[in-house]
């Protein structure tokens, strides 16, 4: 049985996975971290992760970058596994990220789905066929109008996979009304649309002359992001120090 404490415990994530971990046999949620403890949890919830005591084979994070600092100090110094699903971390703060993989395993990936883990592996292969005909590349992702960061960190992953994949040739552009003056060939545009609430769509537009192709992933619901971060939690308990991501999971 993995022994698991969610961090961000009360958030609409948080809540979406403690329901799977009730009924997953694997797993059993033994506390939850969150400064709002005014829900009903069935298991013990603290306010503080410092004053979290009870015995856990993993870390399970949807929680805001704010608290990330002190989630990773008390990781490492308990020494149990992290998968950290929080987006809109400071370069300071992955660096911190990288320092703990090295004495604990932590699992850090933008995006908890399978399937927008296939969509990355799919646009590097698209970027790499196109990129020589002059195909043009715009990033365009939505999300409910309660989210803090944009673009969010899947956009911001797509677009780095497809940057490695062609020896880093590309600027991003996140805003065109300051210069006017026509798009470059490597520049890859993003565009973050806010409203209602989108669980979370990202597609990935590679206009060419007289076509275009669209690669696109739609989540119906927090579900998938849930499902995606069990099997992570399955995946890392055990596992010796280091980085790990989805592309890690998806190939064992």
């Amino acid at each position: 049985m993995i022994k698991i404490i969610m961090h961000g415990c009360n958030g609409k994530m948080g809540q979406v996975i403690s329901s799977l971990v009730e009924e997953d046999k694997e797993c059993s949620m033994v506390a939850g971290i969150d400064p709002y403890v005014n829900k009903s949890n069935p298991y013990p919830v603290f306010s503080k992760i410092e004053d979290c005591d009870a015995p856990a084979d993993v870390i399970i994070d949807f929680s805001t970058a704010s608290a990330v600092k002190p989630l990773l100090e008390y990781a490492s110094k308990k020494q149990i596994p992290l998968i950290l699903c929080t987006t809109g971390l400071s370069d300071e703060l992955l660096d911190l990220v990288k320092k703990t993989a090295v004495k604990i395993p932590v699992f850090f990936s933008a995006n908890m789905s399978l399937g927008v883990n296939l969509l990355i592996n799919l646009v590097k292969r698209a970027s790499e066929v196109l990129y020589d005909v002059d195909f043009d590349i715009e990033i365009i992702e939505k999300h409910h109008n309660q989210k803090i960061d944009a673009p969010s960190g899947t956009a911001l992953a797509l677009a780095d996979a497809i940057n490695e994949s062609l020896d880093s040739r590309y600027d991003y552009k996140y805003d065109r009304h300051i210069e006017r003056k026509k798009r470059d060939k490597n520049e890859i545009g993003i565009h973050a649309v806010r409203g209602g609430t989108i669980v979370g769509e990202h597609s990935i537009l590679f206009a060419g002359k007289d076509e275009v192709v669209e690669l696109k992933h739609t989540a119906m619901s927090k579900e998938v992001f849930a499902v995606g971060a069990l099997k992570a939690a399955k995946f890392l308990a055990g596992k010796a120090p280091g980085l790990y991501n989805m592309e890690n999971l998806i190939n064992e």
